[in-house]
């Protein structure tokens, strides 16, 4: 993100240091991202990256939203807020953290992500390989 946020001059407020940690803005970017592979494919007509730029300024106002919704700022962070609906349990109350190091944070997220991933596939193999897997 740092190309997009560099490229357009984005403020913390479209695009937060720990925006990595926010699913809301993980996938508006993954869409902003697949929307301008496309627009710029080789074979896409010459006004696509004009829709692209549209689209882009329309995501920046939703992002905007999300990220003062989120609480997500250039030095601190806080988990989301969620409201309980009647009937479940209350939500997790959520404090701020403060933002050390920001690439930091980002590996050691994507270190802990593959790692998951990689225990939920080992855990698949080995069902698979029991004796009594039908698939």
């Amino acid at each position: 993100m740092n190309w997009l946020r560099r490229t357009y001059g984005l403020g913390p407020s479209i695009i937060p240091p720990l925006w990595h940690r926010h699913s809301e803005l993980v996938w508006e970017l993954s869409a902003l991202h697949l929307h301008w592979l496309c627009a710029y494919d080789e074979e896409q007509h010459g006004s696509a990256p004009l829709g692209w730029h549209q689209d882009f300024a329309e995501a920046r106002e939703r992002r905007h939203d999300w990220v003062a919704a989120c609480g997500s700022r250039l030095d601190r962070d806080r988990a989301t807020r969620q409201t309980a609906w009647p009937g479940e349990d209350p939500a997790p109350s959520v404090e701020e953290i403060p933002i050390e190091n920001r690439s930091a944070d980002f590996r050691r997220f994507v270190v802990e992500g593959v790692a998951r991933r990689r225990a939920v596939e080992d855990a698949f193999i080995a069902g698979a390989a029991e004796p009594n897997y039908h698939p």
